[in-house]
């Protein structure tokens, strides 16, 4: 709900501050005082455009602010936590300045922000009625919701957005499988050289260092045997061989012994030394045996070598990295072998998300057929009290060629406001009294169903007296049982039926034309009406009518 509008050097506008309250809020006075003016400020702050030409005569800047209770507004809550805007008891307070030189600077709850902004959080906070861009119901979107919730088929709507997203999701998922499908078949040749290739090595971790250690026996085959035997002669078949040697050794030390036992440790010492000695040089000799000079075979060694080299310096540089690259296509094959079952699965769950939409599709539109000719025939019934005899509703349901996330159809309010025309939609309406009773007339079917807290009415009473005017100002009492309504106008029957009455005056200010606003009450309300009723406030007639018109409002 707006609760204050504070407005400083825009148009005619000095500085004036506008409270109100609950229910239906009358703005009234002379023609020219700067009401619609008022409203004018207000769509500001609701993020519709600016130019310098709204900044006063002489004045720096424009300055307009707007003060809401949003405790109750989740839409609006939440935008502003996105935003990272706190919010503080409940109340928004949204600031726009519009320099002289075209430039203008916007604050939410004291926080530097956008135009932008402000046009999402007006979506959520007032609808203007006349000549003016922020109406909410001249947009398809809010024509389809509340269409959807006069049919009572939100929980229809939400099911087709819910599977349309879900057809959606599986023909994205479908696309990315292909297009998978597609990079990997035109690399499978390549995939499969690879494989082929490591797979015919038959490699094995660690089979390098085998290699090495083999070659490397083949490559010095007669320096080993040499060597070996060497060892063999000196450590155990020569005629000086050391186990000779160590065994005269061993002999001494047991005859020391049998004199002195103290010493019988040295004589272990020196029989494991022989004994080791003696093994080493027999294996020596069986070693050198052993070794064969195998060119062939040290050639196989080195061309497996090389062979593991090249992979190597393909798919290394190690030779589990070549291991590796041969998993990595093999899985990647195999997956181009198991997308056919991938494709089908989702083939299957495509054409069941397409049932379920078309079905969905089909109840909701069925119940959106029903519910506009119901409101049709609603609209239509108001229309007359409004002083709109010759007008005929229309709500029109155009096939869209493929069902979309809302539905298998457009939906659009038309109105045609003389007989005799076609309906054409509702932002072509002529004027913007004509317009304001279109909007009343849906508003006071819509009432219980439009989640907008207030609503503002500019030029409603155009064209409309006697007893229309009593209709018109019942309407809006009714609309004001369930909304805010702010709305100006010329006719007692609807000022009379207020909740807050302000009147709108010219003031000369050191002389610059300025404009003020003051509720009214009591006596004051009575001279106002007065005034409204014959242009009299101080005739009898007048005010014993306009006291008339408040007690049966």
């Amino acid at each position: 709900m707006l609760t204050e509008l504070r407005i400083q050097d825009f148009a005619v506008i000095d500085r004036l501050s506008v409270n109100l309250g609950p229910g239906l809020n009358a703005l009234t006075g002379e023609t020219g005082a700067g009401k619609s003016i008022i409203v004018g400020a207000l769509s500001l702050i609701l993020g519709e455009r600016a130019s310098a030409d709204v900044v006063r005569t002489g004045a720096d800047r424009a300055i307009v602010e707007g003060v809401f209770d949003v405790g109750s507004i989740e839409p609006v809550q939440r935008i502003l936590a996105d935003n990272g805007i706190e919010l503080e008891d409940g109340l928004l307070i949204i600031r726009r300045e519009i320099n002289a030189n075209g430039r203008g600077r916007v604050w939410v709850n004291g926080a530097a922000s956008t135009v932008s902004l402000l046009a999402q959080l007006g979506t959520y906070l007032v609808d203007l009625h006349g000549q003016h861009e922020h109406q909410s119901l001249l947009h398809a979107a809010q024509q389809r919701a509340l269409l959807d919730a006069y049919a009572n088929a939100e929980a229809l709507a939400d099911s087709v957005a819910r599977e349309y997203r879900r057809l959606r999701d599986a023909r994205a998922r479908l696309d990315d499988l292909d297009e998978r499908i597609r990079a990997t078949e035109q690399r499978a040749d390549f995939l499969r050289f690879q494989l082929e290739e490591i797979d015919r090595a038959k490699l094995r971790p660690g089979e390098e260092e085998e290699l090495e250690t083999e070659a490397n026996r083949l490559e010095h085959a007669g320096e080993l045997a040499s060597l070996a035997e060497s060892l063999h002669v000196e450590l155990y078949a020569g005629e000086r061989a050391v186990a000779a040697r160590l065994t005269e050794v061993r002999r001494t030390l047991e005859h020391l012994t049998r004199i002195d036992p103290t010493l019988q440790q040295w004589r272990e010492t020196v029989e494991s030394a022989l004994y080791g000695l003696e093994e080493m040089g027999r294996e020596m000799g069986e070693y050198a045996s052993s070794i064969e000079h195998d060119p062939a075979r040290l050639d196989v060694l080195r061309r497996r070598q090389d062979l593991l080299f090249r992979l190597k310096r393909k798919y290394g540089p190690e030779l589990d990295d070549v291991l590796r690259t041969a998993d990595l296509a093999r899985n990647e094959l195999n997956s181009l072998e198991n997308a056919e079952l991938d494709r089908s699965a989702i083939e299957r769950e495509i054409a069941e998300a397409s049932q379920a939409l078309a079905a969905a599709a089909a109840s909701l539109s069925k119940a959106r057929r029903t519910g506009a000719k119901k409101l049709e025939q609603a609209i239509a019934r108001v229309l007359p009290d409004l002083g709109m005899s010759g007008a005929r509703f229309l709500v029109q349901l155009d096939s869209l060629p493929e069902c979309g996330a809302h539905g298998a159809e457009d939906v659009a309010f038309l109105i045609a406001v003389n007989a005799g025309f076609e309906p054409r939609p509702l932002a072509r309406v002529a004027s913007g009294g004509e317009m304001s009773r279109v909007m009343l007339a849906l508003k006071t079917e819509l009432a219980r169903l439009d989640r907008i807290p207030t609503l503002v009415f500019d030029e409603i009473d155009a064209g409309i007296g006697g007893l229309v005017a009593n209709q018109v100002g019942e309407k809006l009492k009714d609309v004001a049982a369930s909304h805010q309504v702010f709305v100006i106008t010329h006719l007692p029957q609807i000022a009379s039926r207020a909740n807050t009455h302000l009147l709108v005056q010219k003031a000369d200010r050191d002389g610059i034309t300025a404009t003020d606003v003051q509720p009214l009450d009591g006596a004051d309300r009575v001279r106002e009406l007065a005034r409204l009723l014959g242009g009299d406030p101080d005739s009898a007639v007048s005010i014993e009518h306009a006291r008339e018109l408040l007690a049966t409002a």
